[in-house]
């Protein structure tokens, strides 16, 4: 017994690490988005401090800009497999889980980018870490948390409730004191006319988790509910998926303050699974089987198109569709400026001008670059993918 649990546990980690190598080669293939810019260069926020600490020590590149995530990413899965030794009666089962985890194209994503779901992820998998050893709520944690980000008045409120179902009368009164604090420094943003964006919530969801998986999920908290079996997780998952579907109603919301609550739920949704699978006989389980064999289809497509994006552009009338375009381009034409030894430029577009400045393609007034095409330009730089041309500089000579 001791021996496959080691063997499972080698497994786990070692695809772990494996696939961390993978996504910080990734991350050398993506340019910095204007956001990004902004963490970098002008913001004072929590991720403007990981991204230039990390800058700092490994220089300005691409993978020193995310490695920080890709480290909260690789422990997060460990936090998770952690958090499910006692969940599980099969360690298959808690592999399984871990595995879906590790691969779920939101949890992928997140670590590629520089955004605070997957630092709240971690956050929120080591504060259930810590309680599930303890039984004990820490309150230094969740003062921290406060200053960590913004979206964890969501994990406040599950808090809330949660406390409220335990008769918890310290933890009632202190969650609701720190959501209150939130709102607070934070604020909540309900400004333009009231618009329904519930399919668009829906839509992000399913990406994030593929979309026959989302359905089981939705699934799953449901039939937990309804059968009483409702933990820790299953109130901040739960939390954090009706209050978006309820701001969705009024305006679009911003899934990185709810996606971490809601994946956090996996090994729910796969101990519900097996406990159904394994309760039917072996003719009764062909629903499942053909289930099971779907998701996993659509989580494969789904975690090669978050990975390896880019020939996508081969098959896009528009490139500018393409999903992650945000993230692209940059780079390439920064090396192409010097290539001819361009270092400094100047552009009517600012946010343009701030990315650039990551590859240390400065503001200066010999040149003026666009990308919209000009008629008198110098000569022009074509920006291509796989023999696709998806965007064009045109760079004009001013002194």
């Amino acid at each position: 017994m001791i021996e496959i649990k080691n063997q499972h546990n080698t497994l786990v980690y070692t695809i772990l690490v494996i696939t961390s190598i993978i996504l910080i080669f990734v991350s050398n293939t993506l340019s910095i988005s204007y956001k990004e810019a902004l963490n970098v260069f002008e913001n004072n926020s929590m991720l403007s401090l990981l991204t230039n600490i990390s800058i700092s020590i490994f220089g300005q590149n691409d993978i020193a800009l995310r490695l920080p995530f890709i480290v909260f990413y690789f422990f997060s899965v460990v936090l998770l497999y952690q958090n499910t030794r006692s969940f599980f009666k099969y360690q298959s089962d808690r592999v399984v889980s871990t595995f879906i985890f590790m691969f779920l194209p939101g949890v992928l994503s997140a670590s590629l980018l520089v955004n605070s779901a997957i630092v709240v992820t971690f956050c929120t998998l080591f504060y259930i870490y810590y309680y599930q050893r303890t039984l004990k709520h820490n309150y230094l944690f969740l003062i921290v948390f406060l200053f960590v980000d913004n979206s964890f008045a969501i994990f406040y409120l599950a808090l809330f409730f949660y406390s409220l179902n335990k008769k918890d009368n310290t933890m009632l009164y202190i969650s609701l004191i720190l959501f209150g604090l939130s709102m607070s420094i934070y604020g909540f943003d309900s400004s333009g006319k009231p618009r329904g964006f519930l399919v668009d919530t829906f839509a992000i969801y399913a990406s994030i988790f593929s979309p026959f998986l989302f359905l089981y999920f939705f699934y799953s908290l449901y039939r937990l509910g309804v059968k009483n079996e409702r933990s820790f997780i299953w109130y901040i998952s739960v939390t954090a998926l009706l209050f978006s579907i309820i701001f969705s109603f009024r305006q679009q919301i911003y899934i990185e303050d709810f996606a971490p609550y809601v994946v956090i739920s996996i090994p729910l949704m796969v101990k519900l699974f097996f406990h159904s699978y394994r309760i039917r006989l072996k003719e009764f389980r062909k629903k499942h089987n053909f289930f099971a064999f779907l998701v996993l289809v659509t989580l494969c497509i789904n975690i090669v198109v978050t990975i390896f994006n880019k020939p996508l552009y081969l098959i896009l009338d528009n490139p500018k569709k393409h999903f992650v375009y945000k993230y692209h381009i940059v780079k390439e034409l920064s090396q192409e400026l010097k290539k001819r030894n361009i270092n400094m430029v100047i552009t009517n577009d600012e946010k343009l001008q701030l990315r650039l400045m990551f590859y240390k393609i400065y503001k200066g007034e010999k040149y003026y670059l666009s990308l919209k095409e000009e008629n008198n330009y110098t000569f022009k730089i074509p920006i291509s993918y796989f023999g696709i041309e998806v965007e064009t500089a045109y760079v004009l000579k001013l002194k």
